[in-house]
């Protein structure tokens, strides 16, 4: 039996990369996972791959893809509503989803407002939007979130550390408003990770500068990420709400 045994989790931003990461882990515990993403050809692989994995092993849960925009209210609660009916509870949420790899370099002052305000409207808004449309599914028996942060939220990084700055007190004020409902939240922030996100919006030379000043002098990989995910969705953090997990290399050493 696997951690998540007959239970559902949402995963936003499946299609690829770390959320893919996410979604394989949670079915290799025995989840049904929700494979949610707006890349439809990308996403239904995903479900087709961890479905193809659940045939092979004893213990693995199963996958269905749903299409989905975080920052449109009435695409999140679709999604939420398609997963009740499909599985009939939604015990976990994972706010993955986020414009990243195709993210526009710019500052605060010259980003052009337009663009600003959907990158925001994804990047923060999102979480929000999902986890309102998810929670009222959760409310009977409890549950958790975990929200994808990053440790540019702690250094400068424009308007992308603002969405993530705003994504960790999103988890923190939600953490108390659901804690009621038994409900726990928290965000993992990542370092520098070896995706081709990561690969195709920051520069080689950046990419290696960071790596130099980084304790333990590697890029972290999705997999990296996904121990801290599925600890802090378990049964096993059940006193842990409204924490930011930095998983970094050391990047970030805070007191």
């Amino acid at each position: 039996m696997g951690r998540f045994t007959d239970r559902t989790v949402v995963v936003t931003g499946a299609a690829q990369g770390i959320g893919a990461a996410y979604a394989a882990a949670l079915a290799g515990e025995g989840a049904n996972v929700v494979v949610a993403d707006r890349n439809i050809d990308a996403g239904k692989a995903v479900a087709d791959e961890i479905n193809a994995a659940a045939d092979t092993t004893a213990n693995g849960g199963s996958a269905i893809f749903a299409e989905v925009d975080v920052a449109d209210p009435d695409s999140a609660a679709a999604l939420a509503e398609t997963t009740a009916q499909r599985f009939g509870r939604i015990d976990h949420l994972v706010n993955n989803a986020a414009i990243y790899g195709d993210m526009k370099l710019d500052l605060l002052i010259t980003v052009p407002w337009d663009y600003y305000k959907k990158f925001m409207s994804v990047n923060m808004d999102g979480a929000l939007n999902v986890t309102r449309a998810v929670y009222p599914h959760m409310k009977k028996s409890g549950g958790s979130i975990v929200n994808q942060s990053s440790t540019a939220a702690w250094v400068y990084s424009g308007f992308y550390g603002l969405a993530k700055a705003g994504v960790n007190s999103l988890t923190q004020q939600l953490a108390v408003e659901l804690g009621g409902n038994n409900i726990r939240v928290n965000a993992i922030a990542p370092g520098p990770i070896d995706t081709d996100a990561t690969k195709t919006v920051t520069p080689g030379s950046i990419v290696e500068d960071m790596v130099k000043r980084l304790p333990l002098k590697r890029m972290g990989t999705p997999a990296d990420l996904v121990g801290a995910c599925l600890y802090l969705l378990s049964d096993e953090a059940s006193w842990v709400t409204g924490q930011i997990f930095n998983i970094d290399g050391g990047q970030i050493i805070r007191s």
